[in-house]
């Protein structure tokens, strides 16, 4: 199951989308959006510096 992000807390930083290895997340609308090509490594999980993103 692919990374859920909190749009509440994202901040747009794209922390994540650069950590990313296989470019799973995008911004869009202004926020992150992790696409089906997730691959569950939890890079963007760390990379995230305010806890906006959590694997389920």
């Amino acid at each position: 199951m692919p990374a859920c992000v909190d749009k509440d807390k994202c901040t747009a930083c794209e922390a994540c989308v650069s950590t990313c290895p296989v470019e799973a997340i995008a911004m869009k609308g202004g926020k992150a959006e992790v696409s089906d090509g997730c691959v569950d490594c939890g890079q963007c999980v760390d990379a995230c510096p305010v806890n906006a993103i959590a694997m389920k």
